[in-house]
């Protein structure tokens, strides 16, 4: 079945709900008046011993009820009052029952808002730095708070305490941190009556904030131009055998980490300043109501991305330690994602110009398919800059000389959604139904609920835009079809799979309990154990003494198997980019389905549109 030719935007379908009406018949006494004037007077007591002589006895005026004795009057005035009483009561109560009302439901219950709440916990487990006192994890303490204060780092970097550590280790790799923060921002921008429904808001604006901050300590933030970035610090290179110690070799808890913990620079690195530019610009349309902090972040994103387009080249390229963890493949995806947000966080034009350049477009591979075209990722920000800029078109339609271009990304995000379906074979899928976008290698998961997250909000976008559906080919598909991919694989990874097992820590009856992750797997009893001195408890068969809740793991693999074992990583081990994008799609599908998307909140910078007319034609010559 072909997924390409009909543009999708069809003709307008209109849905025409047939109501109904009931007129209540309500019932009514029509109660005569009485002409009193027609009745016969009452007699006194002269006029009745004039009829009835003298012998006659007066009837009684008084009611002997046992123990006491009233006047006839005030027993007949009580009855009647009861009685009226009682029937206004009645009256009332069949008012009140009969009458529609509005029932104000209570926050959503439901699974997703469950996960949710567990989900956002695994970030509070990661931080770095002085914790907050609230951070809610009695395993955590203070920890690495001598990162970046050491002589060999640039005299514009002052100190790297705070931020998020990776995964299982205690490495801060910037670019997959900054692209988990920029995934929290976006899911806060179109989905804070979720967050604050769910009572989470306030804590994923505070995990928001917590990565913003590390960021913009990671380059001279006041300056107006840069030459160097901080990509990452500590070490994870165990190659060769080496034993040096570091973040890899050792099992320790960050709280105990003696051993030294460099910092690496770039000075051309584009993806990363972009991707770290779309994390700050993202997090400003969050706290726009601040303005002073929203201020600072916009002009620390517009530092970033000057940097990523005067000092061209990939950050891994000149890294060996960012080639092995997180190899980045190109820069251009970057350009256009980064584009995108400083856009819309700025307003200024020359962005969109940017992020809408077709030759800039076409070095992302957005005019090409190939095996991994629509998997959005830490890595390739492609899917998700198309489904962005779509919703610039759908919402907005700035015309030209932007039109063709959002056209051609709108058109992309339409195939890449129709990829995700099981109707068609872009992607194989296990038995169990968990589609496999990095086509059975290990660590699935993460791509899986990038994918469920883009589906649930382009779903809620064509919603939002009174749009049905869309085309794949000459099929077309409801609204309900997408979302219904984003549940069936966001379901299978809380439980509904083969093995009846939530890849979430904490979530459900079963779950793993050998998580790859040094905080969780050392228990926290006064004792400090040194590099080697962990390595008894990573390498214990014993479930973890500390719970890492809401950390959702590698995943299984592709016959849907699963080895909970601490040493394999690939199963076992989570990251932040990963959770980030659970979080992401746990509150699109949460709660109550009438609440929409903010339609507004990510245009409050972008000036009203006029679209430009096209240049007149040529004059014509005979």
């Amino acid at each position: 079945m072909s997924m390409y030719g009909r543009d999708p935007w069809g003709g307008a379908l209109e849905i025409h709900a047939a109501t109904d009406s009931a007129t209540d018949d309500d019932g009514s006494r029509n109660f005569q008046d009485i002409d009193r004037a027609a009745l016969p007077r009452p007699l006194d007591e002269t006029q009745q011993s004039w009829l009835l002589g003298p012998s006659e006895q007066k009837k009684k005026k008084y009611v002997d009820l046992g123990c006491i004795i009233v006047s006839k009057k005030i027993f007949v005035w009580i009855i009647g009052t009861l009685l009226l009483a009682a029937f206004v009561a009645a009256f009332v109560v069949l008012i009140v029952k009969t009458v529609p009302r509005h029932h104000h439901k209570n926050p959503s219950s439901d699974n997703y808002t469950l996960a949710l709440h567990k989900a956002l916990m695994f970030f509070n487990a990661q931080r770095s730095g002085k914790l907050p006192k609230h951070n809610n994890v009695s395993w955590r303490g203070n920890s690495c708070m001598q990162d970046g204060k050491s002589s060999d780092v640039s005299s514009a970097i002052k100190d790297l305490v705070g931020g998020f550590y990776d995964a299982g280790d205690a490495i801060k790799f910037n670019f997959p941190q900054s692209f988990a923060m920029t995934m929290l921002s976006w899911s806060v921008i179109e989905y804070s009556a979720k967050y604050e429904a769910a009572g989470e808001l306030e804590h994923v604006k505070e995990l928001i904030k917590w990565g913003s901050d590390y960021f913009l300590k990671t380059f001279n933030s006041t300056a107006d131009a840069i030459s160097t970035l901080a990509a990452q610090v500590g070490t994870g290179d165990t190659s060769g055998g080496s034993t040096t110690p570091n973040d890899h070799y050792c099992w320790m808890r960050p709280e105990d980490i003696d051993y030294d913990r460099p910092v690496s620079e770039c000075h051309s690195c584009s993806d990363l300043a972009a991707e770290m530019a779309a994390a700050l610009a993202s997090a400003s349309i969050v706290f726009k109501d601040n303005k002073a902090y929203s201020k600072k972040l916009v002009h620390g994103a517009t530092t970033l991305f000057k940097f990523s387009r005067d000092q061209r080249g990939r950050y891994s390229a000149g890294s060996s330690e960012a080639s092995i963890f997180y190899n980045s493949t190109s820069y251009w995806d970057e350009f256009v994602w980064g584009g995108a947000w400083m856009y819309y966080a700025t307003g200024n034009s020359s962005y969109l110009k940017l992020a809408t350049t077709p030759g800039i477009a076409k070095h992302a591979g957005a005019f090409w398919g190939g095996p991994d075209y629509g998997v959005f990722s830490w890595d390739n920000k492609l899917a998700g800059a198309q489904v962005l800029l779509s919703r610039l078109r759908l919402f907005l339609s700035p015309g030209y000389p932007y039109e063709e271009i959002l056209r051609t990304f709108h058109n992309q995000t339409s195939i890449v959604m129709c990829s995700y379906l099981p109707v068609f074979t872009s992607f194989n899928r296990t038995k169990g139904g968990l589609i496999q976008l990095n086509h059975g290698r290990p660590q699935p998961l993460q791509y899986v609920v990038n994918a469920a997250f883009l589906a649930a909000l382009y779903s809620d976008y064509l919603d939002a835009a009174d749009t049905p559906g869309w085309y794949c080919g000459p099929n077309f598909f409801s609204t309900d079809v997408l979302r219904n991919f984003a549940k069936t694989q966001i379901n299978y990874i809380l439980g509904n799979n083969p093995r009846k097992m939530s890849y979430v820590v904490g979530f459900g009856n079963k779950y793993p309990k050998h998580v790859h992750h040094r905080g969780a797997s050392i228990p926290k009893n006064k004792v400090k154990y040194n590099c080697k001195g962990g390595w008894k408890w990573r390498d214990s068969s014993k479930p973890n003494p500390n719970t890492i809740v809401g950390a959702m793991v590698a995943g299984p693999d592709k016959h849907d198997g699963f080895h909970d074992v601490r040493s394999n990583y690939n199963y076992t081990e989570p990251t932040l980019a990963g959770n980030a994008g659970l979080v992401a799609s746990l509150v699109a599908l949460s709660g109550d389905k009438g609440m929409k998307i903010d339609k507004n909140t990510i245009f409050s910078a972008v000036p009203p549109m006029f679209p430009t007319p096209p240049p007149p034609p040529a004059a014509w010559k005979p």
